[in-house]
Formats: structure tokens, sequence, C-alpha cells
């Protein structure tokens, strides 16, 4: 069984950053993708952030693309996301999510574990 554990959200003003943490449990984390979803009140939850993983391939949704950064260390089975430059559209619940395959999609469909979520609350 594979267990995610998101850390590092609170609140911010606009302007201001955050980096997450997701610390997987289970063997051969590098053999799968990663991937960052996020969950305002009342919407759908969206896709953020995924990476490979090798951590060689990442992708983003259009809003975050030059704030928002994914990476990786498959030494600490740990994904981050680096968020800077916050807004207060990007207020909502973080989750981290493991792929079904080696490079991830933008689909939650394409995740089979997901973590409890984080709170990122971002003020104007």
């Amino acid at each position: 069984q594979v267990q995610l554990a998101e850390s590092g959200g609170g609140s911010v003003q606009a302007g201001g950053s955050l980096r997450l943490s997701c610390a997987a449990s289970g063997r051969i984390f590098s053999a799968y993708a990663m991937g960052w979803f996020r969950q305002a009140p009342g919407k759908e939850r969206d896709f953020v952030a995924t990476v490979s993983g090798s951590g060689g391939v990442t992708g983003y949704t259009d809003s975050v693309k030059g704030r928002f950064t994914i990476s990786r260390d498959n030494a600490k089975n740990t994904v981050y996301l680096q968020m800077n430059s916050l807004k207060p559209e990007d207020t909502a619940v973080y989750y981290c999510a493991r792929g079904k395959a080696i490079v991830g999609t933008t689909a939650p469909s394409g995740y089979d574990y997901w973590g409890q979520g984080t709170q990122v609350t971002v003020s104007s």
C-alpha cells in the first residue's frame, strides 16, 4: 500500500511563496510519475503539475507556468511544488498523487494513490 503525505501549506499574501512537499511510502518510487492537483471550494479537482519518474519531464497547467516548479528527489521518495508569485486564485487544497505510469497525465484518472491534501490560502 502506498501512502502519500503532503506538507508545507499555509497562508501567505499575494506575491509570496510556498514550497509543498509530498513524502511517499512504498518501493520503486522512481518508476512512477507524480502529480499535484488542487481543489477550490465548490469546484472540481484540477491538474496543476506533473513530473516523470526520472524527473526529466514536467508539465504544468497554463495558469501556473512560470510561477510554479515541480521537482522530485527519488533518493528521499519526495516530490516538491515550489510556488512563487502566488495569487488569490491559487487558494485551494493541494493534493499530490502517484501516477499509474512513468510519465504523468493531466487527468485525475491517470493517478491511483492520493494524499490527504494541504490547504494553501493566498490573501490579497
